[in-house]
């Protein structure tokens, strides 16, 4: 009898210490898995000295963290909202610019309902943006192709954001550059002084357009192979994604003036002493941007029409992004956005998409007081080019017209 008592009382006490021994390893290493942050996009830019390296016996394969930490932001309980801190590790100070915590951010909260005719904005734009992929009587290259088939070169302008789980496919011309900012405020991307930067006008010009700052679908090729077009498809599935774009004569306008009458030197060697050439009667353009500004010379805007209507241009190279239309960079019908803003209603585009995305206590959109190209200047500009080269130049960009629901500009065309 006293044998049996002896073996139930040695049972209980070891079922204790195995149950101490659960709860210790769960709080050393479960919590610490579960909260701990691998992001799958690059690690920040730290703008200062990094801390001296340390030999690591024992660190996980960067792949297998990455793949580990998207699959665990989707499985884990409460992924919607921020995590709790958690205490810093001292003993890994060099692996803070890959495994970081993520700090709580609450929430912030609206007294007011978003209004209707926002929602009722975005709502007609995916509805249309549907119907004109469906519409047969509206064809441009590539529009029936699969996801699967778009080659990985055409998937640069799609930047991720995995810790709020978005995608921005960004157009230059319309507002990227502070778009840009926004996704590497989001991202902490950018550390100054160990602490992630806030202020999206404090990031400089130079940096928002480093491709080495943005995490974009065009290099997970190169860092995870053949699942790449998988993890593609699983983010196109469960995040937010959106973009911004503008009217497409305008956007024509506002690249012709940044890019052609302001100083340019690369722009001015790969593209402007082309036009000169072969439209403006320069045999021999001068050598440099600054020469060619000294003597009065630079392609007119009627060359630069005549450049995107030439043939020979794009058996040469792809249009370069800045008049690249826009269902060639952001793929409209393989891509279903959540969210299309215009230039012409940016501000209220802006705070709408900042509130649906949870992030409008994080950031702000930053005002624009720069020299903005105006829909009215359309007619002055176009005055100079001929009415036949002006239709032919809208069958370019009829897509983007139809796509997102820009108005034919016949007082343009039928003149």
């Amino acid at each position: 009898m006293g044998t049996s008592r002896m073996f139930r009382v040695f049972v209980v006490l070891g079922s204790a210490f195995m149950i101490l021994l659960i709860i210790i390893y769960w709080d050393d290493v479960g919590v610490s898995h579960l909260y701990l942050h691998t992001p799958i996009s690059p690690g920040p830019k730290i703008l200062h000295a990094p801390p001296p390296q340390h030999p690591q016996t024992s660190r996980t394969p960067s792949f297998l963290s990455d793949i580990d930490a998207f699959v665990n932001q989707f499985l884990e309980p409460g992924t919607g909202e921020p995590t709790d801190p958690a205490p810093p590790d001292s003993s890994n100070q060099s692996e803070k610019a890959e495994e970081r915590y993520i700090p709580r951010r609450e929430w912030k909260i609206h007294l007011t309902p978003l209004a209707a005719e926002l929602r009722e904005r975005q709502e007609q734009r995916r509805r249309l943006l549907q119907e004109m992929c469906a519409n047969d009587s509206m064809a441009f290259p590539g529009k029936n192709r699969s996801f699967d088939d778009i080659p990985n070169k055409e998937l640069d302008h799609l930047i991720v954001d995995d810790r709020h789980g978005i995608i921005y496919c960004y157009v230059p011309k319309v507002a990227c550059s502070n778009w840009k900012r926004i996704m590497i405020v989001l991202s902490e991307s950018m550390l100054q002084d160990g602490v992630p930067q806030r202020d999206p006008l404090a990031i400089p010009r130079e940096l928002v357009h480093n491709s080495s700052m943005h995490f974009t679908f065009n290099k997970f090729w190169k860092r995870y192979g053949k699942f790449a077009k998988h993890l593609m498809k699983v983010k196109l599935k469960k995040y937010t994604k959106f973009l911004f774009v503008r009217d497409p004569f305008v956007r024509l306008i506002s690249a012709y003036r940044n890019k052609f009458e302001l100083r340019n030197e690369d722009f001015y060697r790969r593209f402007a002493q082309v036009m000169l050439r072969r439209y403006a009667n320069q045999p021999t353009p001068p050598a440099s941007v600054d020469e060619a500004f000294n003597v009065g010379v630079h392609p007119s805007f009627s060359n630069f029409i005549q450049y995107l209507l030439d043939p020979q241009t794009e058996k040469e190279m792809p249009f370069n992004e800045h008049w690249r239309q826009v269902y060639r960079l952001c793929h409209p019908c393989q891509i279903q956005y959540d969210f299309v803003g215009h230039l012409e209603t940016a501000e209220e585009d802006a705070e709408h998409l900042l509130r649906q995305l949870r992030v409008d206590n994080v950031v702000e959109f930053p005002t624009s007081h720069r020299n903005l190209t105006a829909s009215s200047w359309e007619a002055d500009w176009f005055s100079t080019v001929p009415v036949e080269v002006r239709r032919e130049l809208y069958k370019l960009y009829e897509p983007d017209f139809r796509l997102f629901g820009y108005d034919k500009p016949d007082w343009i065309l039928d003149e």
